[in-house]
């Protein structure tokens, strides 16, 4: 794990699936989610599986689980990445994630300070996602 530069919690690096590189921070080839605020950031390089269950347990591997990260990362503003989230959640879904179900158990989780409002931005996902 490596530290978030906004909040300074564990972060998971992960590779990016080449489908999502442009929501990708920086368009890269990995990137990493802070398991206490929910930002994406840059990364150099990421482990081959990574544990995306240190989130919670909930949260999807593999490339289920990097495209729920991206979309989670862009989650504070969803009026401007509107589409990006939509393609990020849609790949998540095909990958085999229930994108709303897992947004369900990140709000009640304990040790989470996201930098979006989750019960909100679930209700505007599921919106967005009929």
């Amino acid at each position: 794990m490596i530290p978030c530069p906004a909040c300074g919690g564990d972060a998971i690096a992960f590779a990016v699936p080449a489908d999502l590189r442009a929501y990708a921070p920086d368009s890269g080839a990995y990137a990493a989610l802070c398991s206490t605020c929910l930002r994406t950031h840059a990364a150099g390089d990421a482990p081959a599986d990574p544990t995306f269950a240190a989130v919670h347990e909930s949260f999807p591997d593999g490339e289920a689980g990097a495209a729920l990260a991206l979309a989670l990362g862009l989650l504070d503003s969803l009026a401007l990445r509107r589409d990006a989230i939509d393609d990020c959640c849609s790949y998540a879904e095909r990958a085999g994630a229930d994108v709303l179900l897992t947004l369900d158990r990140l709000a009640t989780a304990d040790g989470l300070d996201p930098h979006f409002d989750i019960e909100r931005r679930r209700h505007q996902l599921a919106e967005l996602l009929r």
